[in-house]
């Protein structure tokens, strides 16, 4: 049962990651946002989903350590 709770969490970060980048790229192709600023946000974006991803993965070890 975990295997298939992990792949449930796996895939819905992966299909909002995918939905955010998306709407960047939406906004850079309808000339929204200039090309400069889609490219930080999507470096801002993948920056984000490393750094909480690390958290959460250190609060779950310490969560082990009691």
């Amino acid at each position: 049962m975990p295997k298939n709770r992990t792949l449930k969490v796996a895939a819905g970060i992966a299909a909002s990651f995918i939905a955010l980048a998306g709407t960047i790229i939406f906004l850079l192709a309808a000339k929204i946002i200039s090309s400069g600023m889609a490219i930080l946000m999507l470096v801002a974006l993948v920056g984000m989903y490393i750094g909480f991803g690390i958290l959460i993965a250190v609060y779950r070890l310490i969560g082990k350590l009691d």
